[in-house]
């Protein structure tokens, strides 16, 4: 009996809650640590990116709107879906790399956790953030945090997993949406994280997932004047500048990147990067010829 042949993943972009190609039909080989070769991964164009900000412009009105505590549900599910496809992202983060497997688990266990932590600040960064305000007259001050709008990430290029995971759920847990430009060496534990959103309650367009060469699709994102922000943890410093000069055409927030333990517990600085403040005046009111008011 001959040995059984194994069935080669397919990879594809995530876009719209869909899996198109390269509209160009391009791709590029991945390799594990060691060189050896892994897959062939999208090879992303620019018009690639053009069609998920699209995706992205349209799921942003439904996906800020829907309440902080549904946001929280949606994100608790991914977790749940992450956790029973352990295994694959072990062997993923393994070769993308280059962990042992119990070092790989770890970096896995430690990214479900993350996705978790993030999807408890949906309903609580408003209280941290917002609130009452003083002021010298007879008004409520009133602000509250609302989402940027879309927003284009580039993903740490070395933590392939729990870098990728530590920039992206802040963005959508405060109700941006995303599109995600994957690690260029490392791109496999993305494109199945898309597979995993595609899966849960997350709905089509929030997160969209990019591979290719990194500088070839910031570039447009960067210069798009419907994205909103760009987080560019993912760039190099040449990269980094030319593309925040892109991003003043339409004052974009830019996040700058910086050297960033991913292993560490993160606070609240992501999940503020991509907020904006309204702040809303009442005025008071009078009860009575006294002047009391309320």
């Amino acid at each position: 009996m001959s040995d059984r042949l194994t069935v080669f993943k397919t990879y594809k972009l995530y876009v719209g809650g869909k899996f198109p190609r390269s509209e160009s039909g391009r791709v590029y080989e991945v390799t594990d640590s060691k060189g050896k070769w892994l897959a062939n991964a999208p090879l992303s164009s620019r018009k690639d990116a053009r069609d998920a900000v699209v995706a992205a412009r349209k799921a942003f009105g439904a996906w800020s709107g829907a309440t902080a505590y549904n946001r929280g549900q949606v994100l608790y599910r991914v977790a749940e879906m992450l956790e029973g496809r352990r295994d694959q992202f072990t062997r993923e983060v393994a070769d993308a790399e280059g962990l042992s497997k119990s070092k790989a688990a770890a970096v896995v266990d430690a990214t479900i956790d993350r996705w978790v932590w993030y999807a408890g600040w949906t309903d609580k960064i408003a209280q941290v953030v917002g609130g009452g305000n003083p002021v010298a007259g007879p008004f409520f001050n009133l602000s509250s945090p609302e989402p940027t709008g879309v927003v284009a990430v580039l993903a740490p290029q070395e933590s392939s997993f729990l870098g990728l995971v530590s920039v992206l759920a802040p963005v959508i847990a405060t109700g941006n949406t995303a599109v995600v430009v994957a690690s260029e060496k490392a791109p496999l534990p993305a494109l199945s994280l898309a597979e995993v959103l595609a899966t849960s309650d997350v709905p089509g367009g929030v997160v969209n997932v990019l591979s290719g060469r990194t500088a070839e699709i910031a570039a447009p994102l960067a210069a798009h004047q419907d994205v909103n922000a760009i987080d560019l943890a993912g760039a190099d410093e040449v990269l980094a500048k030319d593309l925040e000069i892109a991003a003043a055409d339409n004052l974009k927030r830019v996040l700058r990147p910086q050297p960033v333990d991913y292993t560490e517990t993160p606070g609240t600085d992501r999940l503020t990067a991509f907020l904006e403040t309204k702040t809303v005046w009442h005025p008071t009111g009078s009860l009575g010829a006294s002047g009391s008011s309320y």
